[in-house]
């Protein structure tokens, strides 16, 4: 009698599913014995793990992690017309409602100086004693001043030479540019973002990581914007090729910012640096389609 009692809770053990019976087993008082205790959050984690995993192992899409990175202006852009009439609006209003600053009180300061010491009534002795030291007057330092200024060359904001050559990272300082690289697909050859194929064992991330590194003669030092994707792109294959097992491939976009500049360029680089307006003339279509909707024209 004893053992039909015995033999009942575990076959209903025995029937539970595992989850249900790791979670009673770790309220049981055997974790009190030095045995690890497993929580329901850690089982239902493990398991999902396993199924991700052999999801992915049975999926029948081929999984790809891409990089669009990206080089912010480094110059602020040109004014439009609109921007320039406002500029100047408020350089007016701020101009009528300032008050004098300290140059220009000195200025109207030693104006009178001049004007008492042409009088006829002049006294030197009312004036302060400065000794033996030079008098350095306002206008002295304005011309000063514009002297360094006429001295002063700044950097050309657009070079015509610079800003044609696609290969480098330092055109077009005043927009936003995006890495393209000519890629294998298939028997073709295409300008897309970097990408590679994902591997067993590495998060999606770390995916886009490795097809930035593994860029011939790259080197780019790059700050990815996040883990999860900013955008998928999925394409089948040609009907005559597609079996069970492979249908055709997705695409998974990461966002990252050029940092410390780019490396120096070499001859012959299979990279292009373009803008958001220039995408098209490289980029197909449905290709383009996905990949404008996360790239920001800054």
């Amino acid at each position: 009698m004893q053992q039909k009692k015995m033999a009942a809770p575990c076959g209903r053990m025995a029937s539970r599913p595992l989850l249900q019976f790791l979670s009673r087993f770790s309220r049981s008082p055997v974790g009190n014995t030095g045995f690890r205790q497993f929580s329901s959050a850690t089982v239902c984690r493990a398991a999902f793990q396993i199924n991700e995993a052999a999801e992915r192992a049975n999926s029948p899409w081929t999984l790809m992690a891409a990089v669009c990175l990206q080089r912010l202006p480094v110059i602020s852009a040109d004014c439009s017309p609109i921007e320039q009439q406002f500029k100047q609006m408020l350089h007016q209003i701020e101009l009528e409602k300032s008050v004098l600053s300290d140059h220009e009180l000195r200025l109207l300061e030693d104006a009178e100086k001049m004007s008492r010491k042409q009088a006829d009534d002049y006294d030197s002795d009312e004036e302060d004693s400065h000794g033996d030291k030079e008098i350095m007057m306002a206008q002295d330092l304005e011309d000063i001043w514009e002297q360094k200024m006429k001295n002063f060359q700044p950097a050309l904001r657009v070079r015509a030479d610079v800003d044609k050559d696609l290969t480098s990272a330092e055109r077009c300082l005043a927009d936003s540019l995006v890495l393209l690289a000519e890629q294998e697909v298939g028997d073709e050859k295409l300008w897309l973002l970097p990408q590679t194929r994902w591997q067993e064992g590495e998060t999606l991330r770390q995916t886009a990581e490795r097809a930035l590194t593994s860029l011939p003669a790259a080197g780019f030092k790059a700050t990815f914007l996040g883990n999860a994707p900013c955008g998928v792109y999925k394409y089948k294959l040609p009907k005559a090729i597609r079996t069970e097992n492979s249908i055709g491939t997705k695409v998974f976009f990461f966002k990252a910012i050029l940092a410390d500049g780019a490396p120096p360029k070499t001859k012959k680089a299979p990279f292009l640096w373009v803008k958001k307006s220039e995408l098209q003339k490289y980029l197909k279509p449905a290709y383009m389609m996905k990949v404008e909707r996360f790239i920001l024209d800054l």
